[in-house]
């Protein structure tokens, strides 16, 4: 079996589960953010409008609660979410609760590895598409819609479909100023933005372990751009190390089955851009040398944790941006960090402006949205007509170290060609 497979089946009670097998799984942590979580309390009302009362959860301690999408909010519809959220927390006991303006919070997928919430080996499903990010740490780690995340707050299982598994071996390392996100870029631009319909993307390889978790993040983040269930890497030592014990992660047999294997030297890999209108719409950075942007954005799930701020840090050091730049710090914790790092006053000295934690912009809901006829450069992970702004303006995907360039000369430019 599997890394995949071995985790369904232990969560299921079973010795054994294959592709195509339907499993009910015990759920070992659930996220609800400051939309999902609104929309659970409004299935949890129409529940009880029908005559079944939720009493309790099926274990609050296995309860997340994350305020970061709307974040501060920035009308009284956002406001109110913060309140019903709250509500929500308070009449069911949950502890595991990262409020903004209140210390460690954040984007939700980089708090989930920041405050080590979920366990290698462990099944953990969000509100969120991008739930999938956490699969780097070795968990079966799955977005859902607001009615089957109710039904695991109330029973703590759910029915799963097992995935067939694709498997992605990377070897050899990145050169320098290319990154995870051309990776992924390129393995999107080659199977297609439904080259993984309800699969899993497994990722492995000395390339992989050469890579930093938070690098590993960035891969099983964009999966879902695929159309996959999950993404998942098996624990290394790098994982091990981190959670510092107490664990008990899962690994696939050395003879699983995966129903497709890609295979990519990463010393060969291009800095690379996702063109408007799809994340797999991908060609290498230099194909769209000189084409003129609006706005370059560093944040988000994808973009926005330490590491990817210290990359585009190197590109800027020393150099002064052509067009508006937004840095976001994905959390709290990584902003305190860049503070105390001297990344922020790069940034600063640059020119861009540095802001709170939110995911406010990545979805075009406030924070720096798109005009009408605006492009941007955008380390995000989605770039759909409307994604960030109005829907006739432009957003191009790129890496942290690319965008930073771009940002740079004003225009879309490959890392390597601005001279150290």
């Amino acid at each position: 079996m599997t890394v995949s497979e071995k985790i369904l089946a232990r969560a299921s009670g079973r010795d054994r589960v294959s592709p195509g097998d339907v499993v009910l799984a015990r759920v070992d942590k659930v996220m609800v953010h400051d939309v999902g979580g609104p929309g659970v309390v409004e299935v949890f009302k129409e529940l009880e409008q029908k005559g079944l009362k939720v009493e309790r959860l099926f274990d609050p301690d296995r309860v997340i609660a994350i305020e970061d999408h709307f974040v501060p909010p920035p009308d009284q519809k956002s406001a109110q979410n913060l309140k019903v959220l709250e509500g929500f927390v308070r009449r069911f006991g949950i502890n595991k609760y990262y409020r903004y303006g209140l210390g460690q919070y954040g984007v939700c997928h980089v708090i989930t590895y920041e405050e080590r919430l979920v366990l290698p080996g462990e099944v953990y499903v969000g509100t969120d598409s991008h739930t999938t990010t956490t699969g780097a740490l070795g968990s079966f780690a799955v977005g859902m819609g607001h009615t089957d995340v109710a039904y695991v707050l109330m029973y703590g299982r759910i029915w799963f479909r097992v995935p067939e598994t694709m498997l992605f071996r990377l070897e050899g390392t990145l050169r320098d100023r290319v990154m995870a996100k051309d990776v992924i870029l390129k393995i999107l631009k080659d199977i297609g933005a439904d080259g993984a319909t309800y699969k899993a993307m497994q990722f492995s390889g000395d390339g992989v372990r050469s890579m930093p978790i938070e690098e590993r993040l960035t891969l099983t983040n964009m999966s879902v751009e695929a159309g996959a269930k999950n993404g998942i890497i098996e624990p290394d030592e790098k994982i091990l190390d981190y959670f510092g014990g107490g664990i008990s992660p899962v690994y696939g047999d050395e003879d699983a089955s995966y129903s497709e294997t890609y295979s990519y030297d990463l010393q060969s890999v291009e800095p690379m851009v996702a063109k408007p209108y799809s994340p797999a719409n991908g060609v290498e950075a230099r194909e769209l040398e000189g084409t003129p942007i609006d706005k370059a954005y560093i944040g988000s799930c994808t973009g926005g944790k330490y590491y990817d701020l210290v990359k585009a840090a190197e590109v800027l050091k020393g150099r002064r941006v052509k067009v508006r730049l937004e840095v976001i710090p994905a959390t709290q914790g990584v902003y305190r960090k860049a503070l105390d790092s001297g990344l922020l006053k790069i940034f600063l000295d640059a020119g861009a402006m540095v802001g709170p934690p939110t995911c406010g912009a990545c979805l075009g809901g406030h924070m720096g949205v798109l005009a009408e006829g605006e492009v941007a450069i955008s380390s995000t992970n989605r770039n759909f007509p409307g994604r960030m702004g109005h829907r006739g303006s432009k957003v191009y995907l790129a890496s942290p170290a690319t965008v930073a360039a771009s940002a740079v000369t004003g225009y879309i430019t490959d890392p390597r060609d601005l001279k150290a």
